[in-house]
């Protein structure tokens, strides 16, 4: 009989639906949950988190997610793949172990997967020629070296899948790419040759259409209003084969929506050249796939094409550079827009007065041009608008003098245009700006590892 692997994607970044993956353990049947925490921005955050303190820098959500869980997998034997770990996937793992102890739940095997962090390496991988060029610009990382702040290779499925192998049934991941959360589960069960690339284009387009959680299964879609109960929507699960064709469906009984349309819009996501999308498993041939309709709510993906991989990691960096500061008023009927406006003129012309030094400074007035950037015109200030909330935003290397600026926004309750509310936030204070410096290294340069923690009747 056919075998049927059935992969859910209980979260799509940091901060998703809480209860997602506790539903979709106990609405029907899984055998992978797999969780997805990170983006660029979130390793830098996460380095921040662990500079302050030894024992953060992972996903501290994943751990309550597992511990309200850990019934489910140890009696369903569900297994669980997250990137939870971040920038620390050690601490994490003590965590879980920890929770696991407490739960008195303790015959499971925890693996951590590692060897993507290279901030520590640095200055070895300079010394021994690696330029590690910023993929937009061509300047070398000496020139950020001292101001970096996080740097991370993105592992492909080969050690998640050499965890599953050993038997584990959490794994918890550093920076690995989001479609390997699903492609390892894929290899380890159908036994799929790390060399056939049309198998390997298959596993990473699967994970692809989940790796952004209910993005495919209704949310975020453009014909939002075809969509039926967003307050109990489904998250995805892809139901594969070994010939290489899978599912995207979701739990019966469950909100939300898979289509052709949805499944379209995800594949579509964040791709670049659709016929050449670069992992570090394959290259994948998104121009190959065909997608049908298979039943409600129940798309069936097939005809992958694949071919080997180029020699390179992708790296992503991050490095101080510099401070913001951002804040907002609103101003009401009548001429709304006009105060918001003089506002922002005035909020400039007292930053020009104080010879405040500044790298960009912005003004958009939120309700009219907050979204589309389009410079304000008469057509604009001619309409009657209720009310407008005006947001100023100014970027620099200064902390001290963003945050002398941050000193002039409330007063313009009583030295400004009229009408105005929605300053109980108080003075802004400057924050620091983390920026991304996308690179490439050559994968020998990069050393993955996989370590085995059993727990205590696991051992």
């Amino acid at each position: 009989m056919d075998k049927t692997v059935r992969i859910a994607s209980g979260q799509g970044f940091w901060g998703d639906l809480p209860n997602a993956p506790v539903k979709l353990v106990r609405q029907g049947p899984i055998d992978y949950l797999v969780m997805d925490y990170l983006a660029e921005v979130t390793m830098s955050i996460m380095q921040k988190l662990k500079m302050r303190d030894e024992n953060h820098g992972y996903a501290r959500d994943f751990v309550e997610v597992v511990r309200e869980i850990l019934p489910d997998i140890s009696q369903k034997g569900i297994r669980v793949v997250s990137n939870a770990g971040g920038i620390n996937p050690e601490a994490c793992k003590d965590r879980i172990l920890e929770v696991m102890e407490e739960e008195e739940i303790d015959d499971l095997t925890v693996a951590v997967v590692d060897g993507d962090d290279i901030l520590g390496q640095m200055d070895e991988l300079i010394a021994r020629g690696h330029r590690l060029e910023n993929m937009d610009t061509g300047r070398p990382i000496t020139d950020i070296k001292d101001r970096l702040l996080s740097a991370n290779a993105y592992l492909g499925c080969q050690p998640i899948v050499e965890a599953l192998e050993k038997g584990a049934d959490i794994v918890i991941t550093g920076r690995v790419i989001d479609a390997g959360l699903t492609l390892a589960p894929l290899v380890h069960e159908f036994g799929w040759s790390f060399e056939d690339y049309d198998r390997m284009a298959t596993g990473i387009i699967a994970g692809h259409l989940i790796e952004c959680g209910a993005q495919v299964s209704g949310g975020n879609f453009t014909d939002w209003h075809k969509v039926e109960d967003f307050v109990n929507i489904g998250f995805p699960i892809v139901e594969a084969h070994a010939d290489g064709s899978f599912y995207v469906t979701k739990h019966a009984g469950t909100g939300g929506l898979v289509s052709e349309q949805t499944v379209k819009e995800q594949l579509v996501y964040e791709i670049g050249d659709p016929s050449a999308y670069l992992t570090p498993d394959c290259i994948a041939d998104f121009t190959s796939v065909n997608i049908e309709k298979a039943g409600p709510d129940r798309v069936r993906v097939s005809g992958i094409a694949g071919r080997p991989p180029t020699s390179t990691y992708k790296v992503s960096a991050s490095y101080k550079d510099g401070y913001k500061l951002s804040s907002t008023l609103v101003y009401s009927w009548p001429q709304a827009l006009e105060k918001a406006r003089k506002a922002g003129a005035i909020l400039r012309g007292r930053a020009e007065a104080l010879n405040l030094n500044y790298d960009r400074f912005r003004v958009e007035y939120i309700g009219v041009n907050g979204c589309s950037e389009e410079p304000v015109t008469e057509k604009m200030l001619a309409g009657d608008h209720n009310e407008v909330q005006l947001r100023v935003a100014l970027a620099g290397q200064s902390r001290e003098d963003l945050n002398r600026f941050g000193r002039e926004v409330v007063p313009l309750i009583l030295t400004g245009p009229g009408g105005v509310t929605a300053y109980a936030g108080g003075r802004p204070k400057a924050s620091a700006v983390a920026a991304y410096w996308p690179a490439l290294i050559q994968k020998e340069a990069v050393r993955p590892r996989v370590r085995m923690f059993p727990g205590k009747r696991g051992g």
